[in-house]
């Protein structure tokens, strides 16, 4: 069982659909989940359907919504890293890596939850991902945590193999929908999710499962 988990991803909304129900079910067996979010995703061209956030007004939404899918999901550390959405191949490697180095030294997590770069589709999710691996690969390998990466890019499975570690969420539903429902200026599917017609068997088949890959250093 974890005791410590630290997830490591760039936006809010990154942890809903691929790992709310894995970090709901560690809280539930009594794990310290720490959720660093670098950025609050000011960027995001979504504004809700219909519109009710502004270009002025999304990082606030955002930060509100990624607090609400944080309780849903029983996440009580939330660190907001102050990065710029967008920029992050671009930031100070430096400086990056310093203020992960410094959550982990702090936490000693047994668990690391983040990207697997270079198959994550968007360049901050491979940027994210690089600089955790960066930051643990110069660790004493007898110190370093487990490191588990969520991947999604075209064919990437040709290149890393499938993933091989799965969880059953199904118990966590209520938790992963409430997640995914939390971040309503994102995504059309946490809007109609509710009014969608589907079986509780079609639900447990698009959500209740999640995979990760154990990075290999």
């Amino acid at each position: 069982m974890e005791q410590q988990i630290l997830v490591v991803l760039p936006h809010p909304d990154d942890e809903a659909f691929g790992l709310s129900g894995t970090l709901a079910m560690h809280v539930h067996n009594g794990a310290r989940v720490t959720y660093a979010c670098l950025t609050l995703g000011e960027m995001g061209r979504n504004m809700g359907i219909p519109p009710f956030a502004s270009r002025v007004t999304l990082p606030a939404v955002r930060k509100a919504e990624l607090e609400s899918s944080c309780r849903a999901i029983g996440i009580q550390d939330l660190r907001l890293l102050g990065f710029h959405d967008k920029t992050i191949e671009f930031e100070d490697q430096e400086l990056l890596d310093s203020r992960i180095r410094e959550l982990i030294e702090e936490l000693s997590p047994t668990l690391v939850v983040t990207f697997y770069p270079g198959y994550s589709v968007h360049p901050d999710h491979d940027a994210c991902g690089a600089a955790v691996i960066r930051v643990i690969s110069q660790m004493p390998a007898e110190e370093r945590p487990t490191v588990h990466c969520l991947a999604f890019s075209r064919n990437h499975e040709e290149a890393i193999g499938r993933p091989d570690v799965h969880y059953d969420v199904r118990a966590f539903l209520k938790h992963k929908l409430a997640s995914i429902q939390s971040h309503r200026s994102q995504f059309q599917a946490a809007e109609l999710l509710g009014k969608n017609e589907l079986t509780q068997q079609e639900i447990e088949a698009r959500f209740g499962t999640e995979h990760f890959w154990t990075y290999r250093f």
